[in-house]
């Protein structure tokens, strides 16, 4: 089961699933994302040397991200492949389609990422990971790439807690790029099991960004959540989540705001 990652929880980025997340990480910030792909996946191929290879193939209906659609509210298709050993190391590729006209141009995001999971009991695990974004294709007249640090806590499938530091954050104001600057994320989602594969999902996230002067420069920030119900069935997974931001990120990003917004992902596991 997972979260899955980049539409990441709350946004969680992306649609990297979490074998260790409550979950899916495609949809935006909360609803599940970012603590993705820290274990192996249901049908996992083994390479040997302790070696296992997973991924999953994802179409989403809106590509939200931590409160904001990178896709203007239309459809994209995500991926992840990653490989995981028996120690705990994992290193993979997550990937999206997203609306070229949003800044900075880019038809898709690329993430490469890295890390461990430490195991603390039966039911407890924690992950570190480090976490480069990449903006590809179209035509960018600036970059917007970054890096970031995540730290996940999780129990079970069931419940999980990120605290992300992004050192080299884009800032933008009213969708006027301004400058570089630190940025702080917290995030939480769980999910509960009320039948036979279907469950209540939710999740909620903060992102501060500490700002660099007065005025405009001076420091913000905004909270975004995600309520539905999560279906699997063998290797697949359908998320339908209802999504809220308060306008504040404005003050951030230059995306559309996520904020009463129905989304849906069904995604693939292999």
């Amino acid at each position: 089961m997972g979260i899955a990652l980049h539409s990441r929880t709350a946004e969680t980025k992306r649609t990297v699933v979490d074998s260790q997340s409550p979950n899916l990480r495609a949809k935006s910030v909360l609803a599940l994302a970012l603590l993705g792909a820290t274990a192996p996946a249901a049908h996992a191929i083994e390479l040997g040397h302790d070696l296992t290879a997973g991924g999953n193939l994802a179409l989403t209906s809106n590509y939200i991200y931590r409160g904001v659609s990178e896709s203007d509210n239309h459809g994209a298709v995500q991926g992840d492949v990653h490989l995981d050993s028996s120690g705990g190391n994992f290193a993979g590729v997550w990937g999206s389609t997203r609306e070229p006209d949003l800044d900075p141009g880019a038809r898709y995001d690329l993430e490469v990422y890295l890390g461990h999971r430490f195991d603390l009991s039966s039911v407890w695990n924690a992950t570190l990971s480090l976490r480069s974004h990449y903006y590809a294709g179209g035509t960018q007249e600036a970059s917007n790439d970054y890096q970031e640090i995540l730290g996940t806590l999780t129990y079970l499938d069931r419940w999980s807690f990120s605290v992300t530091a992004i050192p080299n954050a884009v800032r933008y104001w009213f969708y006027r790029r301004l400058s570089r600057s630190p940025a702080w994320i917290a995030e939480t989602s769980g999910q509960w099991l009320i039948a036979e594969g279907l469950f209540v999902t939710a999740g909620a996230g903060y992102y501060s960004s500490p700002g660099t002067g007065p005025g405009i420069q001076r420091g913000t920030g905004y909270a975004y959540g995600n309520g539905g119900l999560a279906y699997e069935w063998r290797s697949f997974r359908l998320d339908v989540d209802y999504f809220l931001a308060q306008d504040s990120a404005v003050r951030t990003s230059p995306y559309p705001i996520a904020n009463h917004r129905l989304e849906g992902t069904l995604s693939w596991r292999f």
